[in-house]
Parts: structure tokens; sequence; C-alpha cells
């Protein structure tokens, strides 16, 4: 039963540790808040959860400031140390306490979908649906799993139609046989050319592939060559044999240590002061078939045995697995589930299962260093940012760290198709889903002026006006003109101050800040004048291509507008499908008679042909 109550601290947990009953079960510890921060299980839970507030345990640092926190807890008796175990998993993962271990894995793991229809499907899926259908893995490795198929493919003709192949339809001949068939792709089941028996035996021998049990499949294989040589036909028995051929190639790859090793899990763990590393494999017939590392991040110096324990219990469920011999590097008190018995666990001394064991170790510690040498290139990559958000601060003045930085860029050609681009950094590192586009609405004529702070008056406002975080820095592609410009708007937001303004001119890459006549010259070798410079090329780039795109589009708008009988809403139908004059010249009347009508296509197509 689940206990709580509003005693003070000290009574409350003596007199709950009093009446904890020795059964098997979980316990959870809460804070001051009411959240619970510990879940654990128990063989004996007054045992267990007493040990934690026994003066005499010399408790870790991380135990004892739990402890510390503890200010009720809550139990929940379970029938056997099992379920006791499934249950603490379970409530791990959807509560996640702080204290508890946490598996960091956030893979979508591929599956092999047997669909449930007439004549099944065979295909990968990261989508388990409940429809009937059998699903196979999941596969840690998409090599391994595209392998699999690839040997199906090869011995196998399947349909990769989505049709719906009922008796109904196909006695009515409502489909017909595609191009797949006459590769040789598919046998047409489709016109009642393949039996459904016939489909049936291949899907059976198919699911013998994917559950790693090649020798049935072989043993038929070998058994149908035989009968097409005594029968006379050596064509038939030729194709069985390269499909023989084939099944070594795969079993030759995928065999690591004796092919009588089936239907074994490996586990084996590595560990280091903050995280274990546990690697899965799962062997049939001496080959891998499944194998994958996961990462457990400690909260309270578990042991091995802890850590190994709660990464088979997870590992299994994920995987869906029921073998019944688990090959694991030292005794763990945990009891599996094997159909009707319990699973065995084996500690190999020599042998093959050793050398599986060997392998699985290996793994573990590459990934292990894998994943040391991650964090120490995503901190050095931090420090190095960080030394130059610092020394950009210093050389351009600023009162706080320049993380996130935008720059604007005004565009025009001969005064038309007027706009402007903003981009934005951050943390020295361009942002694109931030960057903006502005086309100019207020201002006629090429007056970069009055299009700066229109620009400025927009982005900000709205900003404002959102709520959303301001940059701390603005860079103006220009000079003081433009920069008087900005903080025009600046003003009437209410917003000078609060983000700082610079320019920088083209000429003399030279710096000019808002009311100060004197520019500032950066070294040329400078690393913030290099972002800087960064930001406005790459504004001027991003502005640039969106401005040819507009000059595009209007004229191709103004060259179909010339035909009488043309109007915009027309261009824009006819530019969406073509993109240009030039695709349009060629199309035939009949292929724009389906896009615009029939009038209208004959309007264009005369015009075009003469122009």
């Amino acid at each position: 039963m689940l206990m709580s109550s509003a005693l003070p601290i000290h009574d409350l947990i003596r007199k709950k540790l009093r009446s904890l009953p020795e059964n098997p079960g979980i316990y959870q510890f809460m804070d001051a808040e009411g959240g619970i921060i510990y879940v654990g299980k128990a063989k004996n839970l007054k045992k267990r959860v007493s040990s934690y507030f026994n003066k005499t345990r010399a408790n870790s640092g991380k135990t004892a400031m739990l402890v510390r926190k503890i200010r009720d807890m809550k139990y929940l008796i379970a029938d056997t140390e099992l379920e006791a175990l499934l249950l603490e998993n379970s409530l791990i993962k959807k509560l996640k306490p702080k204290y508890n271990v946490q598996l960091k894995d956030d893979k979508s793991f591929p599956w092999i979908c047997i669909k449930s229809e007439r004549f099944p499907r065979v295909f990968p899926t990261r989508q388990l649906r409940d429809d009937g259908s059998e699903y196979y893995g999941p596969y840690a490795s998409v090599k391994m799993m595209n392998t699999i198929l690839e040997l199906i493919k090869r011995l196998y003709k399947l349909r990769n139609c989505n049709y719906n192949l009922s008796e109904e339809n196909i006695g009515n001949k409502k489909f017909s046989v595609c191009l797949e068939y006459h590769i040789g792709n598919c046998l047409g089941p489709c016109e009642d050319l393949q039996s459904e028996k016939d489909y049936d035996q291949t899907v059976s021998q198919i699911r013998n592939i994917i559950k790693g049990n090649l020798h049935s499949v072989t043993k038929h294989f070998k058994q149908l060559m035989k009968e097409h040589a005594e029968n006379f036909e050596y064509e038939k028995a030729q194709l069985i044999k390269e499909k023989l051929e084939w099944m070594e190639k795969y079993r030759g790859k995928s065999v690591v240590v004796n092919p009588k090793i089936h239907d074994v899990e490996v586990f084996s763990i590595v560990t280091n002061d903050k995280y274990g590393y546990v690697n899965y494999m799962r062997v049939a017939e001496g080959a891998i078939v499944q194998g994958h590392t996961v990462e457990l991040k400690k909260r309270l110096d578990e042991s091995e045995e802890e850590l190994l324990s709660i990464a088979i219990l997870d590992l299994r469920s994920r995987f869906n697995s029921d073998c019944r011999e688990i090959i694991v590097p030292f005794q763990i008190d945990l009891k599996m589930p094997y159909r009707e018995e319990p699973a065995s666990f084996l500690i190999p001394k020599k042998g093959d299962k050793k050398l599986l064991l060997g392998l699985s170790e290996r793994n573990a510690k590459f990934y292990m260093l894998d994943k040391q040498k991650s964090r120490l290139t995503v901190s050095t990559k931090k420090n190095r940012t960080n030394e130059l958000l610092e020394k950009m601060k210093a050389e351009l003045k600023l009162s706080t760290l320049p993380v996130h930085i935008e720059c604007i860029d005004n565009s025009n050609i001969q005064g038309t198709n007027a706009v402007a681009a903003l981009v934005v950094f951050k943390n020295t590192k361009p942002s694109k889903k931030d960057y903006r586009h502005f086309n100019i609405k207020t201002v006629a004529g090429a007056d970069d002026f009055a299009s700066m702070e229109e620009v400025v008056l927009r982005r900000y406002g709205r900003l404002k006006k959102e709520k959303k975080p301001l940059p701390q820095l603005l860079i103006i592609d220009g000079g003081k003109g433009q920069i008087s410009s900005a903080m025009k708007s600046l003003e009437k937001l209410k917003l000078a101050g609060k983000i700082s303004v610079i320019g920088i001119a083209k000429r003399l890459e030279e710096l000019y800040y808002p009311y100060d006549p004197l520019p500032l010259y950066l070294d040329k070798r400078s690393e913030t004048l290099r972002v800087i410079q960064q930001l406005r090329n790459e504004a001027h780039r991003f502005g640039i291509t969106h401005h040819r795109k507009r000059r595009i589009k209007a004229s191709i708008n103004t060259e179909l507008q010339k035909i009488d009988g043309v109007g915009e809403a027309t261009s824009k139908i006819l530019l969406k499908k073509y993109r240009s004059v030039k695709n349009i010249k060629r199309a035939t009347e009949d292929e724009l008679i389906k896009v615009v009508g029939r009038s209208k296509a004959r309007l264009i197509h005369a015009y075009l042909a003469k122009n």
C-alpha cells in the first residue's frame, strides 16, 4: 500500500520505518515540495529503506545529500523481486527522478515489418502500429537490417505494391502485372500467377532468416535443388544453387564464433567516475544479429552490478528478447523470465562464449572512448567560443557578451524591388532558422536610409510586441547615415541603449558607433573583425539571393502580362509550374491547356512562338 503523512520530518520517517513490511517492493523518496527524487526496489523493504537512515552506515557523499533532502516516503509491496524490478524500471522512465540512474538513448530504432495482409509485404519501418502485422527488431544498426533485407531480396520474389489483393479483386481481374513482374522481381500474385500457399511458404522462410535460423532455410533449399535435379530441371536447380551461395556469403560475413552457438545474449559493462556503458549483443547460429550500447549516468555511486541489472532489464524489454541463455561478466542478483522458466546466466571462463564476452567488452570500451572524445571536443569548442565572445566584448567595448548578433543589409538595383536581409549569429555561428527577408513597403525608389529605418522599426517592434529576446549587438552594413536611420527607429521603440549598434563601412572596414563621428579601426587579422565581416557577407549573400528571385519573378510576370487576356493570377500559375519564360516556351499547347485552360493556352503559345 502507498503511505503518506504530514507529521514533522523526524517523527514521520521514524513512524514509517517502524511500519515498513519485510516484503519485496518499491519505495519512493520525496523532497520538501512533494516531488519524487528517488525510486528504488528491495527484496526486503524494511531492511533496505532503514539502511538509508542508519547512523552506522557510511553513506557516500551523493547518498548523504539524497538523505538530507528526503522529507517524505511511500512504498508499494510486490509479489516478487522481479515484479518490483519491473515496476521500478517503469516508474524511473515515467518520473525521471533526480537521483536515479538515467539511461541515455534518444534513437528511434528501425524494425522489419511483415504486413498483416493477403500476400504480405516485407519492408523496414520506424513506426509500430497495432494492426496485426509482425514486427521484428528493433535493429540498433540500420546496416545490419539492410543486410538482412538485401539477402531476402536476393532469395525471394515478393511484391512491393500496396494493392488490396483480395480473392474478389484478383478474381475480377482488377489489377495487371507491372514492371516488377516483367524484370523478374515479382511472380505476379495480382493476376493469380502465384498461389497464396506458395507465397506464404516464402514468408515462412523469411521469418526464419529474420530470426537468424538459417539452418532450416538452407535445408529447404538443398532439398528443393535435389528435387529439381532429379526431375532434370537443371536451370531451376542452378538458380537454387546460386541462392545457397548467397546464403553462404551472408553467413561468412556475419559468423563470428561457432555456428552452434544459437539464441544467446551477451552483456558487458565498463565504467568511469560518472558513467557506465553496457554493450548488448544477440547471437544466432554464431552470427551477431543485434548489437547496441547504452550509456548510464550515475547518480549515487551505483555499483557495476546495479548498473548492469538496470541495463539488462531495459534492453531485453526494448528488443523484445526471449533468449534463455544470457552471458554476463560476473554474477548478478537478477531473475529474468523465459516463458514458464527463468532465463539462465552464464559467466564463461574459456571457449567461444568467452570470446563473445570479450568482443562485447571491446565494443563497450570503444563506445566509452568515443563518448569521452565527443565530450572533450564539445567542451573545447565551448571554451573557444566563450574566449572569442569575451574578446569581442572587450574590443567592441560592449557591456554584455554578444551571444546573439543580428546584421541588416539593404539591397536594390536601380531603385527596383527594394528588399532587406537580416541574418542571425548565435555563439558566433549562423542560426539560419532565424534569418529573415523584408520587402520594403513604405519607401519609393532607392532610399537606403529610409529603408533601414523601416526594417529596424518592423523587426524590433515585432520582437518587443511578442516579448522575444533582443540581440545584444546589431550590425548595420553601412556608415553614419545608416546607423542614424537605425537609431531613429530604436528611439521610437524606446530600445535605444538596450541593443548595441555598430556600422561597418566597406571601403576601409572601419566601424562606426552611434553619435560618434570617429570610426574604430580593428587589426585586419582580428577575430572580432572576421566575425563582423562574416555577418556582413552572409547578409549580403542572403539579400542578393532573395532580390534575384524577385527580379526574375517580376520579369516573368511583366513578360506574360503583355499578352492580352493574361493577368497576374495566370502568370503566378505558370511561374509556379515552369519557373521561367524559357521553360514556358518549350511547353506544347496541349501541356499549357492542362495548366491554364484552352483559350489562354492558345494566346500564350501563339505569343511566345512569335517572340
